[in-house]
């Protein structure tokens, strides 16, 4: 569908409300924070038009059922605005991320990650793990980020492949990869959350959940090679074959792990000296980072070209993730001042003489819940009424364990979560294809640490 040249210039008009949104999280004031709620609307409204059809049909869906809800409350209709800023934050987040993106292809980084996944593979099968694991690496960190520059990265290389195959290896991959380095990240937001819910010290967590992360990798990709390895893999073309310089392309990785080790120092270094949370500093501090890296490296003109053209072309193409993650919002929030809460939690407090039940109906919690549109920091804060009685009755230690893991497996097949719509709009691919390719992953994934947990009873 052919858009209004005016669509061209949106990204001056997000700019201005993701500015003001960040200069409010300091300033904290509600009758901005109102403002901010009605241009939340606004943008939903311009960005609608724009939207692909599916996430039209998910926006207006969230909207008519959150609206519905909404109703069976005693708030007033002036209110409404406050409900659609929810998830300002990580559309500001996913505003800024080009211009990560951009520097580690400025420094040509992106390059030495596609040598390094070709290097002696011949079938999926052997490309499958060592796709995970460059993931991985990068998702530790770079977070969201790392699941888009490997998306890329991979599309490049499997290009010539049939669409649905490279579709479901990518989403495959890279989200499950993701998801393995975000389990034992004391940056991850859920983690935390987890943490604090639970009171559990996260030191004697970190061992039990590498165990969990390494034999949840281990087979996978035990899986993924035999599942790929009777799909062949033409890396280079006919008379384009080319000796890799090993030496250099450790040398390049290894320039790029540093740097984004300094760039995660740096973000709990301020996060703790300005009392920020960790998604605001990283979103703050992205661009500054990623400027002097690239004047270092001496590619700042470069960076400049290639970071103001893609993060304009990035934002003026936002409107899938505006629709969506504002309509969420409304919903989650329409949602949290219904009674709908108690169904969710009366059952479970109903097999607390019987623990093993009672963690696999917490991690199935999680995964049906993610379907609907709900975010799992907002399922943890469902299960918190039932989960301070617990506490008395099953160790800690394991109910951290499941939350961590239901939680962070769902980020695989979270049909309307964050990185599972980046990977359908990177691939053009339906998220309810993603969600179905990883289910028995997100699955088994939860069911490791679910066993394990239950093993620390």
């Amino acid at each position: 569908m052919k858009q209004h040249p005016l669509f061209r210039y949106l990204y001056i008009f997000y700019s201005f409300v993701f500015s003001i949104h960040i200069f409010n999280i300091f300033l904290e004031s509600e009758s901005l924070n109102y403002t901010i709620g009605i241009l939340a609307i606004i943008m939903l409204i311009v960005s609608f038009s724009g939207a692909s059809r599916l996430f039209k049909i998910l926006g207006g869906s969230f909207i008519v059922v959150g609206g519905f809800l909404y109703s069976t409350t005693d708030q007033s209709i002036l209110d409404v605005p406050d409900f659609f800023t929810s998830n300002m934050s990580l559309l500001t987040l996913l505003a800024m991320l080009p211009w990560m993106n951009s520097v580690v292809r400025s420094g040509r980084f992106d390059r030495s990650l596609n040598e390094l996944i070709k290097v002696n593979v011949s079938d999926l099968g052997r490309l499958y793990p060592r796709s995970s694991v460059v993931t991985l690496t990068l998702a530790a960190f770079l977070n969201l980020s790392a699941a888009s520059i490997s998306q890329d990265v991979l599309k490049n290389n499997l290009a010539s492949l049939n669409k649905k195959l490279r579709d479901s290896f990518i989403s495959m991959a890279t989200l499950r990869g993701y998801s393995l380095a975000l389990v034992w990240s004391p940056l991850e937001m859920l983690v935390a959350v987890s943490v604090f819910t639970t009171g559990v010290n996260y030191v004697f967590l970190l061992p039990w959940l590498l165990l969990i992360s390494f034999i949840t990798f281990l087979l996978d990709s035990l899986w993924g090679r035999y599942y790929f390895k009777k799909y062949s893999y033409e890396n280079d073309k006919v008379g384009e074959r080319k000796e890799i310089n090993v030496k250099k392309l450790m040398k390049k990785v290894s320039h790029l792990i540093i740097s984004l080790v300094l760039f995660l120092s740096l973000v709990i270094f301020l996060g703790n000296l300005f009392q920020i949370d960790f998604i605001l500093t990283v979103t703050i501090l992205i661009f500054p980072f990623a400027l002097i890296w690239a004047i270092l490296m001496k590619r700042g003109r470069s960076f400049w070209i290639i970071g103001s053209n893609t993060w304009k072309q990035k934002t003026n193409s936002m409107q899938n993730f505006v629709v969506l993650f504002i309509s969420l919002s409304f919903f989650a929030a329409s949602i949290n001042g219904t009674t709908f809460l108690n169904v969710i939690q009366k059952p479970i407090l109903f097999f607390t003489d019987y623990p093993l039940i009672l963690l696999i109906i917490i991690q199935v919690v999680f995964l049906i819940l993610s379907m609907f549109g709900i975010h799992p920091i907002a399922t943890i804060g469902i299960l918190g009424g039932v989960i301070t009685p617990l506490l008395q009755v099953i160790n800690p230690l394991s109910l951290a364990l499941v939350l961590i893991t239901s939680s962070i497996a769902t980020l695989t097949v979270g049909t309307y979560g964050l990185v599972v719509t980046l990977t359908s709009i990177n691939t053009q691919q339906s998220p309810y294809r993603i969600t179905l390719n990883n289910i028995p992953y997100a699955l088994g994934f939860g069911g490791i640490g679910t066993l394990v947990a239950y093993l620390l009873l």
